[in-house]
């Protein structure tokens, strides 16, 4: 079986080691320690696939804990069912999110419009037309 060195993971996912040590921390990841002391980690295969879905999630903007209870379902099997519709329930919570918080973007960009078109308006009855921002 393939093993792994923080080194090696960091650079195939193109993040920092210790962003690997905080997923450790938080119980994403738990790798063998090996070495005087046991200084050296080494990652699995499930550790790898473990980071990965993390990092799927994370690009997702799902928060940690989302991502380790998702990610602690694959561990056991039994019910992909049961699996896959917790996972549906979780994206449709983040999708519900998203679009309220798309919403309020919109909402404020519209607010920022009313008030460049306000001062716009204030500037040319004085005569002075202002420059756009870029």
């Amino acid at each position: 079986m393939p093993t792994y060195t923080i080194t090696e993971l960091a650079r195939e996912f193109d993040i920092t080691a210790r962003a690997i040590r905080f997923y450790e921390d938080q119980g994403l990841l738990s790798p063998s320690r090996e070495g005087a002391g046991g200084r050296n980690r080494v990652y699995t295969p499930r550790d790898r696939t473990r980071l990965k879905l993390t990092l799927r999630g994370k690009r997702l903007g799902l928060s940690l804990s989302e991502i380790k209870s998702l990610v602690d379902m694959y561990e056991t099997p039994k019910d992909t069912a049961a699996q896959m519709h917790r996972f549906l329930g979780v994206l449709a919570q983040h999708r519900e999110t998203l679009e309220q918080q798309r919403e309020d973007i919109e909402m404020s960009l519209a607010e920022i419009t009313a008030h460049e078109d306000e001062c716009q308006r204030l500037l040319a009855a004085v005569g002075t037309q202002a420059a756009k921002p870029e």
